[in-house]
């Protein structure tokens, strides 16, 4: 028997985006999903199977815990890399790592969407319609208004382009942009300071490493005007969450919207959860129902190509592959 487990199934999906049925009858396929984040938890859950499914880095796979799974022979990763994955654990107890392909980028259009429910109130307004009454705060328009993008790579392009047919006025900076760069797609190179001073929505959009961590911090914060409006879509530690908190509480900014968290799922208790004027939503940017086909169906391929002996998508600990965040 080839046991075989898919976890952090969030949303109660990865069974229904792969003909699981397809795989031999001597294969059983278990998803979950709730998140375990204690190793002995995860160790006794994870122990039985001998190939594990994990949904990009919801659960880290260090060596603390793949050194307690001696059943494990197959990994795969959804999307095209894994940085919490331990690649050299994996090559020494002879666990194979898959991956995916990498799959869309909706990310820019959620962005939007935590965009246009800060400008038009529209959590607000949902609630308070069912609640019997009618029109209860007042939108803003977007014409005219500046659209700070920090980092313009493939998903903050796409964020300034559309900031565009709103007839925004675009802005950017990151550590590497250059003027040539940023006029390309119509958009002016300020410095940081100048970002956050001018900008009525600061989106961000650059890769989580150690040099953006903390990225956005409380000195940028007290730049923004106060009816400005912070959008975090791209990691969470991007950005200083206390100094967030601090600065939507006071008033130095009019709030946020966040897909993204330090600590994921958001703890019970959390500030950010009654965070005012603000919009939060669950890391759902590139959770689609397109990719999680094409995730969970490459998940299928890469198991049924690995039971033939001949695996495919093989990450090694010396390959490194383009994110699409």
């Amino acid at each position: 028997m080839t046991r075989i487990a898919l976890l952090d199934d969030y949303q109660n999906i990865a069974l229904k985006s792969a003909d699981w049925d397809s795989l031999p009858a001597e294969c059983s396929v278990d998803a979950f999903q709730d998140h375990l984040t204690d190793l002995a938890a995860l160790t006794d859950r994870l122990q039985p199977y001998d190939v594990l499914v994990i949904m990009r880095e919801r659960t880290p796979f260090p060596r603390a815990l793949i050194k307690t799974l001696p059943n494990l022979k197959l990994l795969i990763t959804t999307s095209g890399r894994n940085k919490s994955i331990d690649l050299a654990a994996c090559a020494d107890h002879d666990v194979l790592v898959c991956h995916t392909e990498l799959g869309h980028t909706p990310t820019a259009e959620l962005t939007w969407g935590l965009i246009l429910s800060l400008a038009k109130r529209i959590p607000a307004e949902d609630r308070g319609t069912r609640e019997g009454h009618w029109g209860v705060e007042v939108a803003d328009g977007l014409a005219g208004k500046v659209l700070g993008v920090i980092g313009l790579g493939k998903l903050g392009t796409k964020v300034a382009q559309i900031g565009k047919m709103f007839d925004m006025e675009i802005i950017a900076w990151s550590p590497n942009l250059t003027d040539e760069r940023a006029r390309e797609i119509g958009a002016q190179r300020v410095e940081k300071d100048e970002l956050f001073a001018r900008s009525d929505y600061v989106s961000v959009h650059v890769v989580l490493s150690d040099r953006s961590r903390g990225l956005v911090g409380e000195e940028d914060l007290a730049r923004m005007k106060p009816t400005a409006f912070l959008v975090n879509t791209a990691r969470g530690p991007i950005v200083d969450e206390a100094a967030l908190v601090r600065a939507v509480q006071n008033g130095v900014i009019a709030g946020a919207g966040l897909d993204v968290f330090g600590t994921e799922p958001l703890p019970q208790g959390d500030p950010l959860r009654t965070l005012p004027n603000s919009v939060i939503t669950p890391h759902i940017g590139g959770f689609v129902r397109e990719n999680y086909d094409l995730w969970y169906g490459g998940a299928l391929e890469d198991i049924t190509a690995w039971l033939d002996g001949k695996p495919i998508r093989i990450l090694t600990p010396d390959q490194t592959r383009p994110d699409w965040v």
